[in-house]
Formats: C-alpha cells, sequence, structure tokens
C-alpha cells in the first residue's frame, strides 16, 4: 500500500492539475480507430510523444486526464495521427518513428546503437554485438539485448534459475583448486569440482539457453503482412526482422523503396511469435 507520504504528494499533484483545455477539442475529433498519435510542442512542432492505440481518441483522453503527464501535455500544441488497420501496424509504425524522431518522453523504443546476443560456440558463453554478426540469419545466438551488461545479467540470471556455474560460464573467477563459492552454498551443481559432470552441465546450459533462442529470418527475402480493420486494408513490408513501412495494395507493397534489413530488435519482438506461428496472411515480395 502507499504510504502517507506518497498519498500525499498524489493528492498534491491531483488538485493542482488542470485539465488542458487547449487539447480537449483535437483529442474528441480523433476517430476511434488504431494509429499512432504524436504530442507535438510549441516550439517548431517537434514531436514530445508518440504513441499508438486501437482506438486513437480513447487512449488519447486518458493521456489528457493523467497529471503525472501534466508537463508534456503543458508543452503541447497539437495532436497528430496515422491511421493503421490494426494493431500489428500500429506497433510497428510506433517503434520505427520513435527511433526516428526521438520524443523528448518516450522512454522506450529509442534508437539503440548496437545490439547484443549470447552466444554458444564449443561450449562457451560469449557475448557478440550486431557490429560482429548479422543476427537475422547467425545460427546459436540467444536473447536481444541493449548493451553487454543487460546482456551479461540475463546470463547470470539463467545461471541462478538452473544451478549453473558462474565459473564456467566466464562470469567468475574459479579460485584455483577448490569449488566456486556457489557450489558451497548449493546454488551450482558442481561441475566446477566434479560434482557434476562436464558433459551434464553443458547440457543443462543448452536446454536452458534453448528458451532464449533467437530466430532466424524464416523466409527467402521480404514478405508483406496483410492486415485488415474495418475500413482499413494494409500491407506491412518487413525483411529479416525490419520493418520497411506499409502500403494500402500490394502492388504497392513490390515497388515500395527498402533499404538494408538490419535487425532491429523492437520488430523482432513485435513479429516473432506471429510469423513463426502462421497468424498473418503473408506475401513473399
Amino acid at each position: 500500500m502507499p504510504s502517507s507520504a506518497q498519498s500525499a504528494r498524489r493528492s498534491a499533484r491531483a488538485a493542482g492539475y488542470v485539465f488542458p483545455e487547449h487539447l480537449r477539442e483535437q483529442a474528441r475529433a480523433l476517430p476511434a480507430q488504431p494509429g499512432v498519435y504524436t504530442f507535438h510542442g510549441r516550439e517548431g512542432g517537434l514531436p514530445l510523444y508518440i504513441g499508438k492505440s486501437v482506438n486513437l481518441r480513447t487512449r488519447v483522453l486518458d493521456h489528457l486526464r493523467t497529471e503525472e503527464e501534466a508537463a508534456m501535455l503543458r508543452q503541447s500544441e497539437r495532436i497528430s495521427y496515422l491511421l493503421m488497420a490494426g494493431d500489428l501496424g500500429a506497433q510497428l509504425l510506433e517503434a520505427t518513428m520513435v527511433k526516428t524522431h526521438r520524443p523528448l518522453y518516450n522512454r522506450l523504443l529509442r534508437r539503440v546503437p548496437r545490439q547484443f546476443s549470447l552466444r554458444l560456440y564449443r561450449g562457451e558463453v560469449s557475448v557478440l554485438h550486431s557490429g560482429e554478426v548479422d543476427l537475422t540469419s547467425a545460427p546459436l545466438l540467444y536473447g536481444v539485448y541493449s548493451s553487454e551488461r543487460s546482456a551479461r545479467e540475463a546470463l547470470r540470471r539463467l545461471a541462478d534459475d538452473n544451478r549453473l556455474c558462474y565459473s564456467l560460464l566466464g562470469l567468475e573467477r574459479l579460485p584455483s583448486g577448490r569449488p566456486c563459492f556457489r557450489s558451497m552454498l548449493g546454488q551450482c551443481l558442481g561441475a566446477c569440482c566434479g560434482r557434476e559432470s562436464l558433459a551434464e552441465h553443458q547440457r543443462r546450459l543448452t536446454e536452458a539457453l534453448a528458451l532464449l533462442d533467437v530466430v532466424q529470418w524464416p523466409y527467402a527475402g521480404p514478405v508483406a503482412i496483410e492486415e485488415r480493420g474495418p475500413d482499413l486494408r494494409q500491407f506491412h513490408v518487413v525483411d529479416g526482422w525490419f520493418y520497411h513501412g506499409s502500403t494500402k495494395t500490394l502492388a504497392a507493397a513490390r515497388r515500395l523503396r527498402r533499404g538494408p534489413a538490419q535487425f532491429d530488435r523492437d520488430a523482432y519482438r513485435i513479429l516473432r511469435k506471429g510469423l513463426c506461428g502462421g497468424q498473418w496472411a503473408l506475401h513473399p515480395l
């Protein structure tokens, strides 16, 4: 439960919050359809916040009622939007627009210069970044992370959950002639000191990493994912876990100008389950 001090601060914010009347009519005029919306600043019209929803009007009105967002709302002059056929296209477009425009109040989906994965090769685990390997096609890669540190933290959690040895995973040095400290606490099954065979440790490591497996791009080239909404049909062009854009016709999708297919972890997160599960209608390009 919140403390009395937290409740007091929340009440003070609420008491001082003024509904942003200058945005009310714009919000009410938004369509109740899927899409991506942008709050533009008063100075230069730069994007302050970009979001997505299956109901633009409802979502934006929710922003206007939230006192925690008062600072962003006071700086906003207008709201623009782009309609999409459904939630898939809205997610893909939102992620792309946030990376491109880097709005001040978006904390997630920012552009990451490099992306990292764990790699298991000849029994050793290492951290690779996207400058060293093509994440769209390289085998035996596990997880997608924004930094080397977060990749190592994920490996540490994996070791904790499966009682794997830190020293054999390269997370700490093994004391000469002694078992690792975690094995003495029962947190490692003892592959470092012979209680568990190295082959068994390797088997358990491989099984644990399999849950983080980075799926290789499953098609020979780009595909268009067809999405139908009540009033709009779109074809989302993707290749190598990278979103290139959306069109209203398949012919336009084939003509869409595409840059290099660079692995994008946000597109991967959005697309993986649906593509691997045959959830959507696909058209090879």
